[in-house]
C-alpha cells in the first residue's frame, strides 16, 4: 500500500472551517475504489494544523487519485485557505492495513 501523512497549516481565519472546506474532496477520495482510508485530525498543540493520514491500495490507486477531477478541484480550491505548502511523508509498505501496537496491548474486554 501507499501510506501518506501530510501536515496542512491552515490560515487562522479558516482553521475552524477546514473540515467543511475539505469535505467534498474528503468524501470523493474516500469513495475511490483504491482508497483504504483518508482521515483528518487536528493538532492538539496548534489549532491551525491538520494532519491527513491516507492510504491507497497500490501505485495504480495512488495514480488514479492524483489524476481524479476531485484532486484537481482540491488543487484549485484548498491552497487559498493554507498558510504554507503542506508537508508530506510518503512510503510504500508491504501491508494492506493497520497492525496492532503490541507494546500497548489492551486485554480483551467482555
Amino acid at each position: 500500500m501507499i501510506f501518506i501523512t501530510a501536515k496542512f497549516r491552515v490560515r487562522p481565519e479558516y482553521a475552524d472551517q477546514w473540515p467543511g472546506i475539505a469535505a467534498e474532496f474528503t468524501a470523493a477520495t474516500r469513495a475511490e475504489p483504491g482508497c483504504l482510508w483518508f482521515d483528518w485530525s487536528r493538532s492538539v498543540e496548534d489549532p491551525t494544523e491538520y494532519v491527513l493520514v491516507e492510504a491507497f491500495r497500490d501505485d495504480e490507486a495512488g495514480a488514479a487519485h492524483v489524476q481524479s477531477e476531485h484532486f484537481r478541484a482540491a488543487q484549485r480550491i484548498l491552497p487559498s485557505h493554507l498558510a504554507e505548502t503542506p508537508r508530506v511523508v510518503n512510503a510504500t509498505l508491504a501491508q494492506d492495513g493497520w497492525s496492532t501496537l503490541g507494546e500497548m496491548s489492551v486485554p480483551e474486554q467482555r
